[in-house]
């Protein structure tokens, strides 16, 4: 009775030592799992811009990614991947694995790529993750010296005078340069050609060798050239004049109820952890708190855009709504 009474509570002890190390073993898992998250980034992490190097969405991306880059403690690496609009980056982003080790830098085109294409190996909205907003700021039309119009009304009594004879830049079909556009054309009657480019810096090329005659391009891409002399700003697209030129109207003031407000934000592929988009929201919603920061996104014409995830997602699916509207009206298909 005694060795079975031994037996017995030996074998309790063991199990009560098995269900310790069990418990213990999960205990550590889920410290594990916790530890990993808060380490979030531990390798460079990989921003896909789905423009070229030196146009307004890359260099705002490079801006942000090293402030990011000195507040998480690894790199932001900038890629760019171009081509379709803007397609291939964004391709390229939601195809990655879901660890916020590849994000894309998201813009108006993606919300009105929906649409303009008609085939997409990609759904931008379902297959994406909203991260955070970056920055809200305006386009800019701007045109050669030798365009003899000054201002937006005489722009248009030109280009009625000369239809067809005027070429239209663009960063790409499918891009807010590309719409702004698109929307003028509608809303005032005139028939420019469309030239897309791989880009904002080679349609700027063009622009200043007078090859094409107008861009409604992202300010940052212009202000440079607009305060050398070197291209004249008629109008912004935005429904407020933009503090960095506040002697230039808005094209509103000429054709009442124009008005195309640009924005730039971060999403991550479907499956992102939570835990992740929030650890990459709290850092771009303090780096955009960051006075040095603010400065030299104003002299870009820009400002910040904080937002949670959820803000950012509506915004997202508000102007994929409404540029869906312009696309059709204005019959604009992807070149």
């Amino acid at each position: 009775m005694r060795a079975m009474s031994s037996a017995f509570s030996a074998v309790t002890l063991r199990r009560r030592d098995f269900l310790q190390l069990a418990a213990g073993a999960a205990a550590l898992g889920i410290a594990s799992t916790v530890a990993s998250a808060q380490a979030y980034p531990t390798r460079p992490v990989h921003w896909i811009v789905s423009f070229t190097a030196g146009g307004p969405n890359d260099t705002v991306a490079r801006i942000i990614g090293q402030y990011l880059s000195d507040r998480l403690g690894q790199q932001f690496v900038i890629e760019n991947k171009v081509g379709a609009g803007g397609n291939i980056g964004m391709a390229a982003v939601l195809s990655s694995p879901p660890d916020g080790y590849t994000i894309g830098f998201v813009a108006p085109n993606n919300a009105i790529n929906t649409t303009l294409y008609e085939k997409l190996p990609f759904d931008f909205v379902r297959d994406s993750v909203p991260v955070a907003g970056t920055m809200l700021l305006t386009n800019v039309m701007v045109v050669h010296p030798d365009v003899p119009a000054k201002t937006v009304a005489e722009f248009i009594a030109y280009a009625k005078a000369n239809p067809g004879k005027i070429n239209m830049a663009s960063s790409g079909s499918g891009t807010s340069v590309h719409m702004s556009g698109e929307l003028f054309k509608v809303m005032t009657g005139i028939n420019m050609q469309h030239v897309p480019y791989r880009g904002s810096a080679p349609a700027m090329q063009d622009l200043l060798t007078n090859r094409v005659q107008v861009i409604f391009d992202n300010l940052p891409g212009s202000m440079a050239h607009i305060k050398a002399g070197t291209l004249r700003a008629l109008g912004v697209t935005a429904g407020k004049r933009a503090e960095a030129l506040p002697d230039v109207p808005t094209i509103g003031e000429t054709v009442p109820g124009y008005e195309a407000v640009i924005w730039y934000g971060i999403v991550a592929p479907k499956g992102t952890p939570p835990e992740v988009v929030d650890t990459l929201n709290t850092a771009v919603n303090a780096v955009l708190a960051d006075p040095q920061l603010k400065a030299r996104l104003a002299a870009l014409g820009g400002e910040p855009m904080p937002m949670t995830p959820a803000q950012f997602g509506k915004l997202i699916a508000d102007e994929t709504e409404k540029w869906a509207k312009v696309v059709k009206f204005s019959g604009a298909k992807a070149d």
